[in-house]
């Protein structure tokens, strides 16, 4: 019997991948959990096993091409016990099925003498578009030329003032939009003390745990007592989280991911050191799996580390509330009557005014301005 493998959803909200290579061929029979084809999200590079069993009867969708989640990806002949993502169908015609221009043992990207690596499938389109794959910075996996590169630099070619968005930049872009249009937000300020938290870096040895590290760890009893923060809301209906998953912002070339450190309250500071910097290196690798950079609870911000001040930080879809840290400087202020110089770091907690008043916002952001002046002595 012929089943229909649909491409699966493996990351949320988002609604294509780049099929980036096959490892099988129309014919190829397979068995189950094999690794069939190789696809890249807007957040990372994704391997889909074999659900079942079977003889691969048509496949879908070449590489360099883009395929929207819940569209038929290949089809298996063979016996299936139940799967999420197949489902049976009666035999697919062979014409309706495209099959790759190459075999998958032998479609791997070739590098050339100067150490590029691209598709014969892309490096055809570049011959095509008249691009110099040399020209390109590839964002592919490992370095290599997609078929998107290709495409956007033959666009801002013959429009020098077109920047195409890719594929990370669009996924950005929708849901900041989305979460500005569908959640009234409110940006609470204050500024803290930083001497202690400063301090507090140094304990690690000769490693320094990163600021936002610290910040959480007062965060986290701070979400314990305030459950509004750990929440999220879906039309009438608001979900309070028992889990603490802790998001944290990360730079990368390909533009802003969140990483997610999952049961963060169950860390030591050094556990939580040791699996955010372990995130952060695999989303700057673009080797980060879809579970790693989703499903966070509460998400923290460090802009002070590229020298950002006070901010407004825009909620994740999902979530009910964002922590930003500013950088600290040294401000003159005022303590027990005498003008002394402080380290001083602006904070900015942003939330979801449908399920927390200004007040409810106002008392956990001066707790936590409290535990972070207070803590690490």
């Amino acid at each position: 019997m012929s089943h229909e493998f649909l491409m699966p959803d493996i990351g949320e909200g988002l609604t294509e991948a780049e099929i980036i290579r096959w490892f099988v061929t129309v014919g190829d029979s397979v068995e189950t959990d094999q690794i069939l084809v190789e696809v890249e999200t807007a957040k990372t590079v994704v391997e889909i096993p074999s659900p079942f069993e079977g003889t691969i009867t048509s496949i879908f969708a070449t590489e360099g091409t883009t395929i929207e989640v819940g569209s038929v990806l290949f089809v298996i002949d063979g016996e299936a016990t139940e799967i999420g993502t197949a489902k049976n169908t009666p035999p697919a015609p062979s014409a309706s099925a495209i099959e790759p221009a190459t075999p998958a043992n032998t479609a791997g990207s070739a590098a050339d003498g100067l150490g590029l690596r691209a598709m014969p499938i892309v490096r055809k389109l570049a011959k095509e578009r008249n691009v110099d794959l040399s020209s390109i910075h590839g964002t592919g996996p490992r370095g290599d030329v997609t078929r998107e590169d290709v495409e956007n630099a033959a666009a801002s070619r013959t429009d020098p003032g077109f920047i195409p968005m890719t594929r990370v930049r669009r996924a950005i872009a929708h849901h900041m939009a989305e979460s500005w249009r569908t959640i009234p937000h409110v940006t609470v300020q204050a500024e803290v003390r930083a001497e202690r938290l400063i301090a507090a870096r140094s304990l690690r040895g000769d490693a320094l745990h990163p600021i936002e590290i610290l910040v959480a760890t007062t965060v986290l009893p701070l979400l314990e007592r305030y459950p509004e923060f750990n929440a999220s809301m879906r039309d009438e209906s608001v979900t309070r989280n028992s889990d603490y998953h802790l998001g944290f912002a990360v730079d990368t070339e390909a533009g802003l991911m969140v990483v997610v450190v999952k049961d963060a309250d169950k860390l030591s500071t050094t556990g939580l050191s040791q699996e955010f910097e372990r995130l952060a290196g695999a989303a700057m690798n673009r080797t980060i799996t879809p579970d790693e950079a989703t499903g966070q609870t509460f998400t923290i911000s460090n802009i002070g580390a590229l020298g950002g001040g006070h901010g407004t930080p825009i909620i994740p879809l999902g979530t009910s509330s964002i922590l930003s840290i500013g950088r600290a400087k040294q401000q003159p202020v005022v303590q027990d009557g005498d003008l002394v110089v402080g380290l001083i770091a602006p904070i900015d907690l942003s939330y979801d005014h449908r399920l927390i008043d200004g007040a409810l916002g106002q008392r956990f952001l001066s707790d936590l301005v409290q535990g972070l002046e207070s803590s690490f002595t």
